[in-house]
């Protein structure tokens, strides 16, 4: 009996990681489950301590917000304007998660953005375990968690999946729809799929419909063109059932959009047909320009840590693109690609619905030996690994000391682990491990979201403007004030300090808003500061001065001081 716990010691000792690995590969739960436990360490670090970020993040939460106060849960409105531009599903998903906290009694619920953050946390898991079933149709298990592994942390998911918008629950539909549709061309011959993937290829494709509209249908309209292209042959795509699978879908997405078209007379479709979606392609909407070959150069972020090894493999997926496994992701990857560089408006995440695809190449091409140190240009290219890191630990130290006159301490270890663990990610490649390399890379991707979005945006205080000021709101010496605002406009006050906001255009409507009695708080922009007081004294008015907020606007680019005027207390 005693001698047999120093042998189990031994034993336990002994215990090689291949064969840590074969007990985990043994199941697809417990590979999924591996992989839920990843992308919480890389989703989860500031999900409920960052603040609302400007501007579509609090659009999309205050018009769920909206729609809770009010009842209608068919028209979109951030305050008295109609938000005609993406259909109703995210609202939808957002207005039942603050509903439930709601229920379970978390306070302030309406004001709780983590609350309206909820789904796309679950858009983002659900990618991850999606591009592992997607992955099967392509590899044994291996392969496919290596590549859900490489989605889960990637930076723009790791982004998406902490803001209360459609971009994770949509690339959860886009991969849902695109692994049904590469069972459908990769086993063609077999004539039948399971009911299981039909099933997830058509909830996936209404539910694409109701959260982002038609992006869905080009995703999987341009593959499967191309592909059909290929094989002189539209055949293959009959055993997704088209028939059944399109009345599912209009059982699902016809009764909202004919309930839009009935209450906002047409207006629904003009906006977001004509003025979102065609506005896009015809020109770029204001501060979203940005020229052909934007995503590519972005890719090198938004993709980190598995950029520059995906790019690595390009030339492995031009020389096998005739194999139908290469045919397919490429299909899938390179004409929606095309048409979001041709678009005019651009932002980093709209190509993210893609990257399942191109961690599927990556993968291939690793398992193939086609990547590593001895491709050309691959060891210079190699040093950009550890850019990342290294790059956010220096910027967010400048930006800290900048702006708030101290580095941000508690970022730091997890920076410099993240920096480290890349470095590491760069010297394994250079010794030909690729796997090694990339479970580098996994670790430094989870210590810089701690160290990111876990610590450093806390010490960023200077750029939470809204936050302060809704602070400000809420202590001022009288209950429930009217607030209004001068001269800063952002979306997440309304959200933070309430649907009544007022937005003012000069400084006398700001006195005049002070002068019309009870509590009342005007948040004036210095800019506007000398004309709201030559009209105070003007109407003789002597409002109490109750704090003053200075910071950094990220999306104006300039620094702002806003004083917080009072009346009534």
């Amino acid at each position: 009996m005693d001698g047999s716990v120093p042998q189990q010691r031994m034993s336990l000792r002994h215990v090689s990681v291949a064969q840590v690995t074969s007990i985990v590969e043994r199941s697809h739960a417990r590979l999924c489950a591996v992989l839920v436990l990843l992308s919480l360490v890389c989703f989860l670090p500031g999900f409920t301590t960052l603040q609302p970020m400007d501007r579509d993040e609090p659009r999309y939460a205050q018009a769920s917000k909206q729609m809770l106060e009010t009842g209608d849960f068919v028209d979109i409105r951030f305050q008295d304007e109609a938000r005609h531009k993406k259909p109703v599903g995210i609202y939808w998903l957002q207005s039942a998660s603050v509903a439930l906290g709601e229920a379970l009694g978390v306070p302030e619920a309406h004001t709780t953005i983590a609350l309206y953050r909820i789904p796309s946390l679950f858009g983002a898991i659900a990618t991850i375990l999606l591009t592992y079933w997607a992955a099967l149709a392509f590899f044994g298990r291996r392969g496919a968690f290596l590549t859900a592994a490489l989605m889960a942390t990637c930076v723009i998911l790791m982004v998406e999946a902490r803001l209360a918008k459609t971009d994770a629950m949509l690339t959860a539909c886009s991969v849902a729809v695109m692994g049904g549709l590469a069972r459908a061309y990769l086993s063609r011959g077999a004539g039948v799929l399971p009911r299981r993937s039909l099933l997830i290829f058509w909830t996936g494709f209404a539910l694409g419909i109701l959260i982002k509209g038609p992006l869905v249908l080009m995703f999987a309209g341009l593959a499967a063109a191309v592909l059909s292209y290929k094989e002189r042959s539209a055949r293959w795509l009959l055993t997704l059932r088209p028939g059944l699978g399109l009345l599912f879908t209009l059982a699902i997405v016809l009764p909202w959009f004919v309930a839009i078209a009935i209450k906002s007379g047409g207006e629904f479709f003009a906006a977001s047909v004509g003025k979102d979606m065609l506005g896009k392609v015809g020109t770029a909407q204001k501060y979203h320009w940005a020229p052909p070959g934007f995503y590519l150069l972005s890719f090198f972020a938004t993709f980190w840590p598995g950029a520059i090894l995906a790019a690595i493999a390009v030339p492995f997926a031009w020389i096998h693109r005739q194999e139908e496994p290469v045919a397919f992701a490429l299909a899938w990857i390179v004409p929606s690609w095309i048409v979001f560089e041709a678009v005019p408006t651009k932002l980093p995440h709209y190509t993210m619905p893609l990257f399942p695809a191109v961690a599927i190449i990556t993968v291939m091409a690793i398992a193939r030996h086609f990547v590593g140190p001895h491709r050309p240009a691959a060891k210079p290219a190699a040093l950009l690994i550890p850019f990342i890191p290294v790059g956010l630990a220096i910027g967010l130290s400048a930006v800290a000391w900048s702006f708030d006159g101290l580095p941000p301490f508690r970022a730091l270890p997890a920076l410099v682990i993240s920096s480290l663990l890349a470095l590491w990610a760069w010297w394994l490649f250079v010794k030909n491990r690729m796997v090694p390399t990339l479970w580098a890379g996994f670790l430094s991707s989870a210590f810089l979201a701690v160290g990111v979005f876990g610590f450093a945006q806390l010490d960023l205080r200077s750029l939470k403007i809204s936050d302060r000021l809704a602070e400000v709101a809420r202590n001022v010496p009288c209950e429930n004030p009217l607030v209004a605002t001068l001269g800063y406009r952002e979306p997440s006050l309304v959200f933070l300090t309430g649907t009544n906001l007022d937005m003012l255009d000069s400084g006398a409507e700001a006195s005049r808003f002070l002068r019309q009695g009870g509590c009342r708080v005007v948040f004036v922009d210095k800019r506007f500061e000398g004309e709201f007081r030559a009209e105070n004294e003007r109407s003789q008015q002597k409002p109490v001065l109750s704090a003053r907020v200075q910071g950094f606007n990220i999306n104006s680019g300039r620094q702002v001081d806003i004083a917080a005027y009072g009346t009534g207390f």
